[in-house]
């Protein structure tokens, strides 16, 4: 069953895109990153995205790093996580009402354990992550730090709800771990997908804090990713304006879309 997964792994350390955002299509899900404008002062890339992905559309898992001082704490998570790439999709194959509560349970284990801990010791810098799983017609997601999830659909704009979560500012994983404290601050939760199509973003900060940070509005971004039927577009476009307002700081972006063909929860009368 391994073998039937897609999976999608990069590290700015390697290929950081200064000047040249870019973007691709992973079986239905759109990544894409962006180093920076060198004119204003941009010289490296710290952010990492690592993807799996069941053909089929079963499931969609999604992690999002952003990582300062240096990479090597989003290096560090990807290869734990990947490491343990089998047993994730072996939790993937669990009923939904399970899965999400063992995966949960699962790296939180992964992420207070000794040996973790010891090679998040010995790395230069920290990282926000931001894990996310679509199943059937739900988005669980699990963070620490300040990167940022939406769940885009008109009915909860209508209503005016675009994120899920908040952004957590002075939470990282890596050299200064809140895995290390003694009590250890993150955010996780689980929404139903409404009728219809859903557009699911995962972005770091960089695509918001730039220029006059229009897409700190919500509506604004929610315009942004829903505008154009081809997702892909969307994705390239936001990077651009990014670049074009002479952004600095890496802007990565993983979205993709679910045609949820179950009726949500309604009120009764």
């Amino acid at each position: 069953m391994e073998h039937e997964v897609h999976t999608f792994s990069w590290v700015g350390s390697g290929e950081r895109y200064l000047n040249h955002p870019v973007t691709c299509t992973l079986n239905r899900m759109v990544v894409g990153r962006y180093g920076g404008n060198t004119a204003a002062g941009a010289d490296k890339n710290e952010d990492g995205v690592y993807v799996l992905s069941k053909p089929g559309g079963d499931w969609e898992f999604a992690m999002l790093l952003d990582a300062h001082n240096t990479a090597e704490s989003a290096e560090l998570l990807i290869r734990t996580i990947n490491s343990e790439r089998g047993e994730i999709i072996r939790l993937l194959a669990l009923p939904v009402q399970q899965a999400f509560r063992e995966m949960e349970a699962f790296l939180l284990a992964i992420f207070q354990s000794e040996a973790f801990l010891s090679q998040c010791r010995q790395v230069t810098g920290e990282t926000a992550c931001l894990i996310c799983v679509r199943m059937e017609n739900y988005l669980w997601w699990f963070s620490v730090g300040d990167n940022s999830l939406y769940l885009l659909h008109p009915e909860l704009a209508a209503r005016g709800q675009y994120a899920l979560g908040q952004r957590n500012y002075y939470e990282w994983i890596g050299f200064v771990n809140t895995f290390a404290q003694s009590v250890a601050c993150y955010s996780s939760g689980i929404r139903e997908l409404r009728q219809g199509r859903n557009i699911i973003v995962m972005t770091t900060d960089g695509l918001l804090e730039v220029g006059a940070r229009l897409l700190e509005d919500p509506r604004r971004l929610y315009e942004a990713f829903t505008g154009r039927e081809d997702l892909e577009k969307c994705v390239a476009e936001v990077l651009t304006s990014v670049h074009e307002q002479r952004g600095r700081d890496s802007a990565t972006v993983v979205a993709w879309s679910y045609e949820n063909g179950r009726a949500g929860a309604m009120p009764s009368d």
